[in-house]
């Protein structure tokens, strides 16, 4: 019978001491590693506040074990050790992605928000009859297209002429 791998809370203490709560004992980062190889899913959230530092503590395993590099691959092991590497690292990589969601979901907001400010603006200007940039390109347009039309009207460039004053 196979089992099914597990949520483990764990909460890191201010005294950077990780507590599993599924196990009711303390766990390393090498702890947290076997956990996730073994296709565990792991969430670590501080203690005092809450805050989910999952993706943290996933760096510094990860930080860790490409400091302990292929030296740690020599051993008659070294496929089964890199496979359980890889799935590590898999889960780290699926983890991250979450705050590329994050990101895309944030600017969506800021670019609404961005557009309902535009809007309040605009009608503040629109009361206050202070022309808004809409206006005055709108204004713009129309002076081209009168200067167009006088240019059309007079295609040489002749200017009228004037009566010249004598002296005398």
């Amino acid at each position: 019978m196979t089992q099914t791998p597990e949520r483990h809370l764990i909460k890191k203490y201010a005294n950077r001491k990780l507590y599993d709560t599924q196990t009711s004992r303390y766990i390393t980062l090498e702890g947290i590693a076997g956990l996730v190889r073994d296709g565990h899913t792991i969430e670590v959230v501080d203690r005092d506040t809450g805050q989910d530092l999952t993706q943290v503590v996933l760096s510094q395993i990860v930080l860790e074990e490409e400091k302990r590099g292929p030296a740690r691959l020599v051993d008659a092991g070294a496929d089964a050790i890199h496979d359980r590497g890889q799935a590590l690292l898999d889960y780290v990589r699926k983890t991250l992605n979450v705050p590329g969601d994050l990101v895309n979901q944030v600017e969506r907001r800021r670019s609404d928000l961005e557009g309902m400010v535009d809007e309040a603006i605009e009608r503040a200007l629109r009361r206050l009859r202070i022309p808004s940039r809409h206006d005055i390109d709108r204004l713009n347009e129309r002076v081209d297209k009168l200067s167009a039309e006088l240019k059309k009207a007079n295609p040489n460039g002749v200017k009228p002429r004037t009566a010249i004053k004598r002296r005398g």
